[in-house]
């Protein structure tokens, strides 16, 4: 036992030293700084992977008011027109929202031969939209006419 225990012990004094406490703070300290950015990318993670649920859904919705219809909604320009044709006979109750709290963007065609559903990602603009895999959080996920055309896939940043 070192001769500072020993003198602690002896005296009746029990705790730790400064230095002792010093080091445990600094553990903590570089544990909580690898950590943190783990935890904030896995929760946008869980957002984009709601988002992405929500929208087959709500698109399963309007794909079989295609069905019944023969046409997607014609001319609906905001998701509260769009949500007027498939709720509650298509989908009950669908989320106004993406997983960052933002309203969906929706277009259909005036004939009613297709559609865009979109959600502005974590940053809620619009960007660009070219198709394909995107590797950001604030990149658009955009599902048009039965299938995704931008979507997240590995490693977001």
């Amino acid at each position: 036992m070192s001769p500072e225990r020993l003198r602690r012990r002896n005296t009746g004094q029990q705790g730790f030293t400064l230095i002792e406490l010093l080091i445990v703070v600094a553990i903590i300290g570089i544990i909580a700084a690898i950590a943190i950015p783990n935890l904030l990318n896995a929760l946008d993670k869980g957002k984009q992977k709601r988002t992405m649920s929500d929208m087959r859904t709500i698109c399963t919705a309007i794909e079989a008011y295609a069905t019944d219809n023969s046409l997607y909604p014609k001319n609906a320009t905001t998701w509260a027109t769009l949500k007027a044709n498939v709720d509650p006979y298509f989908i009950k109750s669908p989320p106004d929202f993406d997983g960052w709290s933002t309203t969906w963007e929706t277009t259909t065609s005036a004939v009613g031969l297709d559609y865009t559903f979109v959600s502005l990602g974590k940053d809620a603009t619009s960007g660009t939209r070219t198709g394909g895999r995107t590797t950001d959080f604030n990149c658009d996920i955009v599902f048009y006419t039965g299938q995704f055309f931008q979507w997240p896939e590995g490693t977001q940043t």
